[in-house]
C-alpha cells in the first residue's frame, strides 16, 4: 500500500486534467474479471479527474468532455508493478522486481492527446487492470483504520493473526512484509489465534499498525523495515540479537522473533 500511495501521488500530480487519446492493453491475461482491450476504450476522450488508493487499489476517475463522470480505472501492482508516467516512476527501486526500463514489461496504458503516457510496467505480471472494480469487496483502508475496525476485523477469528491482517476483505492494503514488520514491532506472534487479544494487545496493535504505515511511507517503501535485513537464514532480532524464525502463514513467507513475539 506504501508503494501505491506513491503511485496515487504520481498520478494526482501528473496525469490528472489530460485527455485520453488511446488505450493500450496488449496483454490479455492482465485485464481482471474476464474484462477485454475493448471494453477499455470507453476512456478514449476522457479526462483523468481524481487519483484515490482503497488498500493496495489505485482508483483512478474519469470525467467525460462534458464533465459527466466515466468508468473508474482500478489498477494493481502486486510485488512487481510500477506506474510510470511520461517516463517517470513513482517508486524507483522495488525489491523483488527489476527496476530496468525496459517497454516489453509494459502490461497497460493510456496514451495521453498531448503525447505523454501513463503505464504499468509490470516484470512479473503480478497486477492488474479493471474498469469499475469491487471497492466494496475491500476493507477499510489499514492506514486510516480505527482500533474499532481492527477489533472488528479480528474478532471471533481463529485463523492465524497473519492471515487475517493480510486478509484484503477485512483490512485493505496490509502485504506480506508490512504484516511481519508490524507484529515485530507490537511483539505479537504471527501463529496467534487473530481473535484471541486482549484489549491491550489489540490497542498495540492498532498503534504499531498505523505507526509503521506512516514511518515505511516516510521512507519510502514497504521494504524499508527496521526487520527487512534480517529476514534470511542466520538473521537475528534486531530488538534481543536472538535468532529469528522462518515459518509459512497464509501462504506467505514469514519470519519472526519466537522470543518476544508472544
Amino acid at each position: 500500500m506504501i508503494e501505491v500511495e506513491a503511485y496515487r501521488a504520481l498520478a494526482e500530480r501528473a496525469a490528472l486534467g489530460r485527455p485520453i487519446s488511446a488505450v493500450d492493453a496488449p496483454d490479455l491475461w492482465y485485464l481482471k474479471r474476464g474484462q477485454v482491450p475493448d471494453a477499455f476504450q470507453v476512456l478514449i476522450g476522457c479526462r483523468l479527474s481524481a487519483a484515490r488508493r482503497l488498500g493496495k487499489l489505485l482508483l483512478l476517475e474519469t470525467a467525460g468532455p462534458d464533465g459527466v463522470a466515466g468508468p473508474v480505472l482500478g489498477l494493481r501492482f502486486g510485488m512487481s508493478g510500477r506506474l510510470v508516467v511520461d517516463g517517470a516512476a513513482g517508486v524507483t527501486g522495488l525489491r523483488h522486481s527489476t527496476n530496468a526500463p525496459l517497454a516489453r514489461y509494459d502490461r497497460f496504458g493510456l496514451l495521453f492527446s498531448d503525447g505523454g503516457h501513463l503505464r504499468v510496467r509490470d516484470p512479473r505480471r503480478l497486477g492488474g487492470a479493471q474498469l469499475d472494480p469491487a471497492e466494496a469487496e475491500l476493507g477499510p483502508d489499514a492506514g486510516a483504520v480505527t482500533v474499532a475496525h481492527l477489533r472488528t476485523a479480528l474478532t471471533a477469528s481463529r485463523a492465524p493473526l497473519k492471515t487475517r491482517l493480510m486478509d484484503q476483505s477485512r483490512l485493505a492494503g496490509i502485504g506480506n512484509l508490512i504484516a511481519d514488520e508490524v507484529l515485530w514491532r507490537a511483539g505479537l506472534s504471527p501463529l496467534r489465534p487473530a481473535g484471541g487479544l486482549s484489549a491491550n494487545e489489540l490497542r498495540r496493535l492498532h498503534r504499531h499498525l498505523r505507526a509503521t504505515v506512516a514511518e515505511l511511507g516516510a521512507r519510502g517503501g514497504s521494504h524499508t523495515g527496521d526487520l527487512m535485513n534480517e529476514r534470511r537464514s542466520g538473521g537475528v532480532c534486531p530488538t534481543d540479537g536472538r535468532s529469528l524464525q522462518r515459518a509459512t502463514v497464509g501462504g506467505r513467507t514469514t519470519w519472526w522473533c519466537p522470543w518476544h513475539q508472544k
